[in-house]
């Protein structure tokens, strides 16, 4: 079963649609769950939503497999996307990712963070029937890099992360600076990945994306004894390939049942 509905913020100045699954019981008991939020809302849950026309299919997965969670799902602005989902403006490491190297994107992603924290949080606890203690993040390429850095500035809040394909190259410098000086001890679990062929098979950006996200997983693991990191062999950079790592999405939630 799914809720959609638009919310006014005051953080982002603008309407946002937010598409929430609830369980199919969830109106036939008075259990509590574990909130999952995730990023480029739109591509989350259904086909004919999605930009491009392929999603994660998560509606079909979470009802197909009886999961007890309530997964919170925030559309993006495709024209403020990069902006909000970049803490800070892009800097020079990023520069041989890009085709025009003069390009300036970022320094959103507070404001975007913000929202969710204090408007939109607030508003799904009130609404739904949330265990408050245990709220997840999972985001994919840019929205991995906005979802480690919600990590980083609310590690008490968002004490699962999730990870695939995280865009760090667009805010290297930092978000490894970041990760430095944050206490993420506190954090349940924490899942990144990244494909062998993210840009493609034998391709420079590819290695150097790979590059990227190793160079993060190493200082995480300094941080914390909770990181999981995957590398995918010839796994690249589209949903299809999200796809195949839905049931990662919801590997917190035995522990988190249990606790």
């Amino acid at each position: 079963m799914m809720d959609i509905f638009s919310i006014t913020s005051e953080k982002l100045q603008d309407n946002r649609m937010i598409r929430v699954s609830i369980p199919k019981d969830y109106r036939l008991t008075n259990k509590q769950y574990p909130v999952l939020y995730m990023h480029d809302g739109q591509n989350v849950f259904r086909n004919d939503h999605a930009i491009g026309g392929v999603s994660l299919e998560l509606e079909n997965y979470v009802d197909k497999n009886s999961l007890d969670i309530i997964v919170v799902a925030i559309d993006q602005r495709r024209e403020q996307r990069k902006n909000e989902y970049c803490p800070w403006k892009n800097g020079v490491y990023s520069k041989p990712f890009l085709e025009d190297k003069t390009v300036s994107f970022g320094g959103s992603g507070s404001s975007y963070i913000e929202f969710i924290v204090e408007e939109l949080k607030p508003y799904i606890d009130k609404t739904y029937r949330t265990k408050q203690s245990q709220t997840a993040m999972a985001g994919i390429s840019l929205g991995g890099l906005i979802t480690l850095y919600a990590a980083c500035i609310y590690p008490h809040i968002f004490t699962n992360i999730i990870l695939f394909s995280a865009g760090f190259y667009a805010n290297q410098e930092k978000i490894e600076e970041l990760i430095d000086i944050t206490d993420l001890s506190v954090l349940t679990s924490l899942y990144m990945d990244c494909g062998t062929s993210e840009a493609g098979s034998n391709s420079t950006t590819s290695h150097e994306f790979l590059v990227s996200n190793q160079r993060i997983a190493k200082k995480l693991n300094r941080k914390c004894s909770v990181v999981t990191f995957n590398i995918l062999e010839g796994e690249k950079h589209n949903y299809l390939s999200f796809q195949k790592r839905v049931p990662e999405l919801f590997s917190f939630l035995q522990n988190e049942v249990l606790s």
